[in-house]
């Protein structure tokens, strides 16, 4: 019989900003750019829509669509997300619908397609692919958060460049820029691509969100098209400092309820679990380090993509069963990370799971080991915390020590609760 480690939850206490009025910021500071100087009555405004499953997004796309309407546009939503449901245009739609953003609530068209417009040639001799859709409108609002890479590193990452390329370029654009990253680098392709689409495309601004810690939105910016590379470095700056993180640096075992394409482009934000460079090790100086991470299931929203599952060591045959493997080997192909669609070791009960992970740690007895528990690389607010690590979380101003020791909660079957909240509740009782 195992000794398992009892657990405490802390909650984290983090900086940052958050906005309450979205609509409000949204439009003040599109007005900000004087748009109506661009933009004339009648003429039509693709507002693009990603597959992250950014805070308050359908708020932000609707009060975006209201600002274009009052200065007389015709906006509609064109979903930006390469290969991204299943590399379909029905499955993309779905993607949007299933974040709020439907036709209704925003009170314009969503206008769904893959297919593309090659716009012209880089100077490194591939094409520049762009969506038919976005192309044929008179003007474009790119919409994106900024927020550190899952892969990459440089002044610029993921944001409004990156959708420009990726979500815009559709599965035909994405496919053809993920191999050119492998001859040359993000940094370079991510300016070469963004410069041609700039220059071709009718970019009438971008809307940049960025979030806090809570998964809340800390900041909206509109940006100048002349200004994205400028401000994309000051805003990713500001993203990096507000990022969420585990309360510890060292985890021999790292339970996630959930991974999904809504949570991030690598199913698991891998700037939180200390795999940005290597799939199944820390590198030598990066944190936190992470022996063992265990995938419990999948999000609804991510539509069975499993995209960064292979990061894990271990998960549950039911994250297994929820996987969508075509949707999921599209998407992990075509960014070229192709251990990112790879099964790890899979076990029926989280039991089992845990039962075979522990050996695969080193010599550290059960008792002892050093266990993390969260619902997803979003959701770090409160965390379950092994035995361990009572004695530091004690000392830290950070941390907020939320309940005593108690046991795992293993039901009859062998399972835990499906969500780390779950069990906060039960103990509550």
């Amino acid at each position: 019989m195992i000794d398992y480690p009892k657990m405490f939850r802390v909650r984290q206490k983090f900086d940052g900003p958050k906005v309450d009025d979205l609509a409000a910021a949204v439009d003040q500071e599109l007005a900000r750019l004087n748009l109506a100087t661009r933009v004339r009555p009648g003429q039509s405004v693709a507002i693009t829509a990603g597959s992250r499953g950014i805070a308050n997004i359908r708020l932000v796309i609707k009060a975006a669509v209201e600002h274009f309407q009052a200065l007389g546009a015709k906006p509609f939503i064109v979903p930006a997300m390469g290969s991204h449901g299943g590399g379909t245009a029905e499955g993309q739609r779905q993607i949007v619908e299933g974040y709020g953003i439907t036709e209704a609530f925003c009170g314009c068209p969503i206008r769904a397609s893959m297919e593309t417009v090659v716009v012209c040639q880089t100077k490194e001799g591939f094409p520049v692919h762009f969506d038919r859709q976005a192309y044929e409108a008179d003007h474009v609002l790119v919409v994106g958060r900024v927020k550190p890479h899952t892969d990459f590193v440089g002044d610029i990452e993921s944001g409004l460049m990156k959708m420009m390329l990726i979500g815009l370029g559709k599965h035909n654009g994405a496919k053809v820029y993920h191999r050119a990253i492998k001859d040359y680098n993000f940094a370079q392709i991510v300016r070469s691509v963004a410069g041609r689409v700039l220059a071709n495309c009718r970019i009438v601004a971008g809307l940049a969100v960025i979030e806090n810690a809570y998964d809340e939105t800390a900041k909206i910016a509109a940006v100048a098209p002349e200004e994205f590379e400028a401000r994309e470095k000051e805003l990713l700056a500001l993203a990096k400092k507000w990022m969420a993180r585990l309360p510890f640096r060292l985890v021999d075992i790292l339970f996630i309820d959930e991974i999904g394409k809504n949570i991030s482009g690598a199913g698991m934000d891998t700037n939180i679990v200390g795999r940005k460079f290597q799939s199944h090790a820390p590198a030598p100086d990066e944190y936190p380090k992470v022996k063992r991470i265990v995938v419990r299931g999948l999000t609804e929203e991510t539509h069975g993509n499993a995209a960064g599952i292979g990061i894990a060591e271990f998960c549950t045959s039911r994250a297994v069963r929820q996987t969508n493997l075509s949707f999921t080997r599209i998407n992990c192909l075509t960014a070229g990370h192709v251990a990112a669609c790879m099964l790890p070791v899979d076990f029926e009960t989280d039991r089992e799971v845990l039962n075979e992970a522990l050996p695969t740690i080193g010599l550290t007895e059960p008792p002892d080991a050093k266990i993390l528990w969260i619902k997803n690389t979003l959701d770090l607010a409160e965390v379950e915390c092994s035995q361990v690590y009572l004695e530091e979380a004690r000392g830290r101003d950070d941390l907020e020590i939320l309940t005593e020791l108690r046991d795992l909660p293993f039901d009859a079957a062998g399972n835990l609760p499906r969500s780390v909240h779950e069990f906060a509740e039960l103990a509550a009782k």
